[in-house]
């Protein structure tokens, strides 16, 4: 159950990954739910998330400021 929020949240940003608007919605809300060793692992995610859709790289400066 530890990492169930992690894992939902990723499913969720992967099926919105189509939007960047809509990512960015939920990275902010994930900023939110998700614990500090989460949110790192969701910024590393991420990040190699962007290398094949480049598009979200603009979420990214939300990530940083963690």
């Amino acid at each position: 159950m530890a990492r169930a929020m992690f894992d939902y949240t990723k499913t969720v940003l992967k099926k919105v990954s189509f939007d960047v608007n809509l990512f960015t919605k939920e990275v902010l809300k994930a900023l939110n739910r998700l614990l500090p060793h989460e949110i790192e692992e969701l910024k590393i995610w991420i990040q190699s998330l962007t290398v094949k859709q480049p598009e979200l790289q603009s979420c990214l400066i939300y990530l940083k400021t963690t």
